[in-house]
């Protein structure tokens, strides 16, 4: 009877020491997967910096009725400004450029080169990207970083001697900006001053030039008063506006500086700007 009662004793004893060590390996094995998943977290925060230190332009989420135009504005008009300090260029004409030259920032170039202004590769060192343009497959500047590409802008402007007189006008002067450019030989199409005006007093860039001169806010008397618009509806296609104005897509997409066929309800299309 006595070895019985100490068998079981011991049986006991042997059991709860095997229930503790059960116990022990449980909860190493959750402390172990917490720290994995909390290294996981780290690894994927917005705050990392990038590699070479330089500071990443991260373009917002649609919200409610906001156009790609409206987007694009909010994401670079600090760095607009900024370059306006910097190199006396008015920030409604980087901006306007910018929504024009890009695609509002969808473009091929500006999504796989951040190249935001169409700047070819002429006595360019760095990275390089190959876009149909006048020609099949020409050379066009490639940047890290969008802001990069603006102050690329600003430099190409101010180091060149047939840009030199837009520097001789008021630098609130958008209009004259807009035309010197044209004939200074920026742009080819013979309607870029008005798409680039019209871009400025449309969705009011002017504002823009007056934050950084700390002059007063106030609306500007605009040209547009032979300007049709057509505000997108819910059913509304590039195709449909297109054809109820006898208009092409293409025509379309130019008067408005698209280059796809993405529409939001209450976004104002231009249909004619003379």
């Amino acid at each position: 009877m006595k070895f019985s009662l100490r068998l079981l004793m011991i049986l006991i004893v042997a059991l709860t020491l095997a229930s503790c060590g059960g116990k022990k390996r449980i909860v190493t094995k959750k402390k172990n997967a917490k720290t994995k998943t909390e290294r996981v977290v780290r690894d994927h925060r917005t705050s990392i910096p990038t590699d070479d230190g330089a500071p990443a332009v991260t373009t917002p989420k649609p919200s409610g009725n906001l156009s790609v135009n409206e987007i694009y504005i909010a994401t670079y008009g600090e760095i607009a400004k900024n370059n306006m300090r910097t190199h006396k260029i008015p920030a409604s004409i980087t901006l306007a450029q910018g929504i024009l030259e890009s695609g509002s920032g969808r473009g091929r170039l500006a999504v796989e080169g951040n190249n935001h202004f169409g700047i070819k590769c002429h006595g360019w060192t760095g990275d390089k990207i190959h876009h149909d343009d006048d020609a099949s497959q020409e050379c066009f500047r490639k940047y890290k970083h969008a802001d990069q590409s603006f102050e690329d802008h600003s430099q190409f402007l101010t180091s060149r001697g047939r840009y030199s007189k837009l520097f001789q006008l008021d630098i609130d002067d958008y209009k004259g900006w807009a035309k010197g450019l044209r004939a200074a030989g920026y742009a080819t199409d013979r309607k870029y001053p008005e798409k680039l005006i019209g871009l400025i007093e449309r969705f009011h860039l002017y504002q823009f030039d007056q934050e950084v001169l700390g002059t007063q806010l106030r609306p500007r008397r605009t040209e547009v008063a032979s300007q049709i618009t057509h505000k997108v509806v819910k059913g509304d296609t590039m195709y449909s506006i297109s054809k109820r104005y006898n208009l092409s897509v293409n025509e379309l997409q130019k008067l408005n500086g698209m280059n796809n066929n993405n529409l939001q309800i209450g976004q104002i299309l231009i249909i004619k700007d003379n």
